[in-house]
């Protein structure tokens, strides 16, 4: 296997030069979306496209055992070298490769799956809605594993080394609107200042308290209020908060507390605070199962001295929802180290792009040997693909 991933690599490399080349942000990703389908379709995979949104599903095989293989597709809109542009710094480029990949070399190695494998290309995971709205659309229905692949920062994975799952933070983003009264600037007692009201939730988010041992976090991190005139007492403010915990009873401490907060500052100034919540990224819940075969896998490819234990990481991924949604549904994630600095979202993110090739590997080997351990009579097809490969 390793041998027809190398002689793949100019090919894969053409790949990632072309998405890299040509970002698309959240619910815009139309030309990746042609892009991969067209990819899928030479090497004649049963193919799933949508009218309303972008998104990829695939698939070979027959039969009611399925696995299944995600990527997400979207780019950031990031400033880079002073130009506002969408931009893949959080390596959907690489992750999309890495499928496209494992979808082509099952088919030069002439795997057939006893039963259905489907892949899925995924939009908007950063906007927290494309996992969602790919369930609507029935692409996991009736799918028992589901793997996913996400490059991994220097910091927590070393280039050559991978693990067999993700454990992702719970996420939220909340808005909030802050209505006080104007008043002159010289008479500040006949108005309520929205700025003295934002300074207060800020300073009141520290007495939110949950089980120190759990990794958590709230923050404000866009504050607007006030216009041209600097001697007026604004009565309008815009803000957000930025919530983060390892777990999702912690997450749901934050905001409670946070409701008490804005209750309490409200009551205190007179004023009226408005909460908007938008979607929550739940925390990852990795299958044990799942792990186990990618953990295999992992040491097939690598050895078992450079298969290290599950990251742990505060940030928030919607593959997730996908085991959150369906509890039946078995997921996991690779966690592919791949020397990326400075780290994921600087608009000059870099990486070592061999590492891609083990990760290819790595997924294909886990995919046949789900099948061969979980897919009726798999266990033959597992002890030939062992031999074989």
């Amino acid at each position: 296997m390793k041998e027809i991933v190398g002689q793949m690599k100019a090919e894969l490399w053409d790949i990632f030069d072309y998405l890299h080349r040509h970002p698309e942000i959240s619910w815009e990703e139309w030309g990746t979306t042609e892009f991969v389908r067209q990819e899928l379709e030479r090497e004649g995979y049963r193919l799933r496209t949508f009218a309303d949104c972008p998104g990829v599903v695939a698939e070979i095989g027959t039969g009611p055992f399925m696995v299944g293989v995600r990527s997400d597709m979207d780019a950031l809109w990031q400033e880079v070298n002073g130009v506002w542009q969408p931009n893949h710094a959080c390596g959907h480029d690489a992750h999309m490769t890495i499928v496209l990949g494992v979808a082509k070399l099952l088919r030069r190695i002439g795997y057939k799956p006893p039963g259905t494998l489907r892949f899925l290309f995924q939009p908007a995971e950063e906007k927290g809605t494309g996992a969602l709205k790919m369930m609507e659309k029935g692409a996991v229905d009736g799918m028992s594993f589901l793997y996913g692949v996400h490059l991994r920062p220097v910091q927590e994975v070393e280039s050559g080394y991978a693990a067999p799952a993700i454990v992702h933070g719970a996420a939220q983003c909340i808005e909030g609107r802050i209505r006080g009264v104007a008043a002159h600037a010289a008479r500040p007692h006949l108005g309520v200042n929205v700025i003295e009201v934002g300074s207060a939730i800020v300073q009141e988010l520290s007495k939110i308290h949950v089980d120190p041992q759990v990794p958590a976090s709230i923050k404000m991190t866009k504050f607007h209020a006030g216009e041209k005139d600097a001697n007026t007492i604004p009565d309008y403010a815009e803000f957000a908060l930025d919530l983060r915990a390892q777990t999702n009873e912690a997450m749901e401490r934050l905001v409670e507390g946070l409701r008490h907060v804005v209750n309490g500052v409200a009551a205190i100034y007179g004023a009226e605070i408005e909460l908007v919540e938008r979607t929550r990224i739940v925390a990852a819940h990795p299958d044990s199962d799942a792990q186990q075969l990618m953990k295999e896998a992992i040491i097939a490819v690598l050895g078992a001295e450079r298969c290290v234990p599950p990251v742990v990481t505060s940030g928030g991924e919607d593959f997730h929802f996908y085991g959150f949604q369906r509890p039946n549904l078995k997921t996991t994630m690779l966690g592919l180290g791949c020397d990326l600095r400075p780290g994921l979202h600087h608009p000059q993110m870099t990486f070592r792009r061999d590492d891609l090739l083990s990760g290819i590997e790595i997924l294909a080997r886990t995919v046949i040997n789900t099948f061969a351990t979980f897919a009726p009579q798999g266990e033959k097809e597992r002890v030939s693909v062992a031999a074989n490969h």
